[in-house]
Parts: structure tokens; C-alpha cells; sequence
């Protein structure tokens, strides 16, 4: 026998614990008030009428209907079967930008904050696809290897901020070519992508040039440009004491605007590559995009394992309880005459 859920079995204590010692309690009770109100002559006469061991035996009846019930709340199951769990999916890697770029606010509550959000919207929808992620500003890390263990990734999620990169700036080039080494693996040449998130402004790192190297290994790369193509937004930065101010260099405030034609050629370096912009007051829907470009493409068998299904049984102690129940309802205490 298995059981789905063992902790109910801790409510087989109440039955020493609390059951038992009610109805011991209850009889004492009864007995003393019956000493109370009649004469030791008169409840001779009073207890001819009334079966002790039937009262005990439908107390038994409750307590036994209780510790059935119990053990169907535990889900038991039995003659298990093996089954064959065929896993079919993609490989997804998030590349992530978490520049200080990322920190402007044109996108609510700003846009790094935003992707980690859309993200795990993402997470909740995956069908068996493996993810990583590598996080980039002027270095790149695989903060999370290809895995389909999705709480795993949660976790490494909600640890990243612009710290996570020890050097400032942006290089794409050097993110994607990370992804294509070291993410990825080489057998197949097909089923990888490669969710680019960026504000788009890359610094000298030759990110079409990598797209094109990643092109060669079978990668797609769907890009989201983050902000606005045009007049930017600046960047906040909070000051020593708490106060809030903007980035500058040479005494001047910084735009940041998102490359979209960059973006766009970069993934038109790929066969299938999308480039998707997402300006201020627009939502960024990871799962909307899945759907549309990564759920419905090809997949590949992943893995293949044996599981053990087995057949659910506690319909029968509900059944059982339910029974010892009724019939207690319908024993009489009395004795016969």
C-alpha cells in the first residue's frame, strides 16, 4: 500500500487522545448524575430498561467510523502499474540585462523589476521546457543552467538585481555567445532559443555577429527591447542619504533609449528570430510570446522515465466510515423485552 498523504495519519492520535477519553468522561458524567437524581433502588429499576454494552459498542461504532474516514484522507493506493513518462520540450534561455540602465522607471515599477516579474508569469505556463538563466552588463553569468526543476529558478530569480554584475555597461555579444558555449549543448542543432530582455544599448561587443555565430548552432533568438526607441529615460540612482536623484556623465543627465534597429538586425541573424518592443505603458507578457512562438514550434524528447501509478482505494474506507456511522444511528440502547 501507498500512501499520497501520510500526515493525516496524525489524526489517528485523537482517538487515545481526545475520542476515548470524551466518552469515558461522558459515561462518568451520566452515571453521576444519575446518582444524584434517583436512588441507588430506583436506578436498579431505571438501568433494567437500558444496555450498557450496547452504549459502548455504538461508541465503538463512532470511534471505528472516525478511524476510517481517517485513513481515507491519507489516500491510499495499491497494486501499482509501471508507466512510461515520455517529456518532450525546448530549451529556453533567458538572457537577462541587469545594466543600471535597467533601473529606469518608463516601464512600472522599472524595467528590470518588470522582466523578473514577467519572468515568473513565464514559469507558471512552461510545458516541460528546460531553462536557464544568464544574467549580463559588461560581463555575463549563467546564473541558472538548463533545468526543469522551475522552483529552482524562482529562487535564483528573486536574487537578482544590478549587482549581479560585477562590471557596468552592456555587451550582448558576450551574453549571447555565453548562452550559445556554455548553456546549449552541442548534439542538436534544433529546439534552443534564446529570450533576449535588454534596453538594447550594447557597447562595442558585436552582438549580430555572435547572433550569427548562434545562427550556425540551430539557436533562435526572440528579442524584447525594454523603453522607448526615441526620447529615453533617465536613470535613478539613490544618493548617500536616501535622496533620489539621476545618472550622469560630464555633468549631464543620461537617456537611456533602446536600439531597436540593432536589435532587430540581430535577430534577423537567426532563422525564426522575432524582435518584440515593449515601450512605456505597454505590458510585457512573456506568456503571451511562449505561446505564440515557443510553445507551438518543435519540440524534442527530453527524457524518458518509469513511474508507478497506482489505483486510488480510499473511496472504500469513505464508504466503510459512512456505514459504521449510519448503523450506529440506528442501534437502539435499550435492551430487549
Amino acid at each position: 500500500m501507498n500512501l499520497g498523504n501520510d500526515k493525516a495519519l496524525w489524526l489517528l492520535f485523537a482517538v487515545p487522545v481526545v475520542l476515548l477519553p470524551v466518552y469515558i468522561w461522558c459515561f462518568w458524567l451520566k452515571a453521576k448524575a444519575l446518582k444524584i437524581l434517583a436512588s441507588n433502588e430506583m436506578l436498579k429499576k431505571i438501568n433494567v430498561a437500558v444496555s450498557l454494552k450496547k452504549q459502548v459498542f455504538k461508541a465503538l461504532l463512532l470511534v471505528a467510523g472516525f478511524i476510517s474516514i481517517t485513513i481515507a484522507l491519507t489516500e491510499p493506493k495499491w497494486n501499482p502499474q509501471a508507466q512510461r513518462i515520455k517529456r518532450q520540450g525546448r530549451d529556453v534561455c533567458i538572457l537577462l540585462d541587469t545594466s543600471r540602465s535597467m533601473l529606469a522607471e518608463d516601464i512600472k515599477p522599472n524595467r528590470l523589476e518588470r522582466s523578473k516579474i514577467a519572468i515568473r508569469d513565464l514559469l507558471e505556463m512552461l510545458k516541460g521546457d528546460r531553462m536557464a538563466i544568464v544574467t549580463f552588463a559588461g560581463n555575463s553569468t549563467v546564473k541558472c543552467p538548463l533545468t526543469q526543476d522551475y522552483a529552482f529558478v524562482r529562487m535564483v530569480l528573486a536574487d537578482i538585481s544590478t549587482e549581479s554584475s560585477s562590471r557596468g555597461g552592456t555587451m550582448i555579444g558576450d551574453a549571447i555567445r555565453k548562452a550559445a558555449e556554455e548553456v546549449f549543448d552541442k548534439k542538436s542543432r534544433e529546439y534552443k532559443d534564446i529570450i533576449l530582455i535588454t534596453d538594447g544599448e550594447d557597447h562595442d561587443s558585436f552582438p549580430v555577429r555572435a547572433a550569427e555565430k548562434a545562427a550556425e548552432a540551430g539557436i533562435r533568438i526572440i528579442a524584447i527591447g525594454l523603453g522607448d526607441e526615441s526620447q529615453g529615460s533617465r536613470i535613478p540612482i539613490t544618493g548617500p542619504n536616501g535622496e533620489k536623484t539621476f545618472l550622469k556623465y560630464k555633468g549631464e543627465e543620461v537617456w537611456s533609449k533602446v536600439d531597436g534597429d540593432m536589435l532587430r538586425e540581430l535577430v534577423y541573424a537567426t532563422d525564426g528570430g522575432k524582435y518584440l518592443s515593449v515601450e512605456p505603458g505597454t505590458t510585457l507578457d512573456l506568456g503571451r510570446i511562449y505561446e505564440s512562438l515557443i510553445a507551438s514550434a518543435e519540440k524534442r524528447q527530453l527524457e524518458s522515465t518509469t513511474m508507478l501509478k497506482y489505483d486510488e482505494k480510499f473511496q472504500i474506507f469513505v464508504a466503510l466510515g459512512l456505514v459504521l456511522i449510519i448503523c450506529e444511528a440506528f442501534i437502539n440502547e435499550r435492551r430487549k423485552t
